[in-house]
């Protein structure tokens, strides 16, 4: 038993992990409210076109890294923790645009040659 002593108990290991104080997660969640606010905003006021969905993908997308970095803990984590969530999902949002981009390229070429053909 005495190859024990110097060891420390399981649960005051567990209770010397990283605490964040409360205040940090009230002012995110507050700013997330004024973000929300914000979004809604956007219908309320009747944005029309690109502004809207610019707007509405801004507000999004704040608030998503709002809720990753610290309610997640990414914030407080490694860097390569970091790139190995965030890389994956920023090339994701890439090849996803490009994508988008030919569709449309792809869209106008085959109305522009098929109803030539038919006309």
């Amino acid at each position: 038993m005495e190859h024990a002593q110097g060891q420390k108990p399981a649960v005051a290991a567990h209770a010397e992990g990283q605490q964040h104080p409360i205040g940090i997660y009230l002012k995110i969640w507050g700013l997330l409210f004024v973000l929300s606010a914000a979004s809604y905003m956007v219908d309320y006021l009747h944005f029309q076109g690109y502004l809207r969905w610019f707007l509405i993908i801004v507000f999004m997308l704040l608030k998503a890294g709002l809720i990753v970095a610290v309610f997640m803990h990414m914030m407080w984590e490694r860097l390569a923790l970091m790139y190995a969530i965030l890389v994956p999902t920023v090339l994701l949002m890439v090849l996803l645009g490009i994508g988008a981009l030919e569709a449309d390229y792809t869209f106008f070429t085959r109305g522009v040659f098929f109803v030539k053909g038919l006309l």
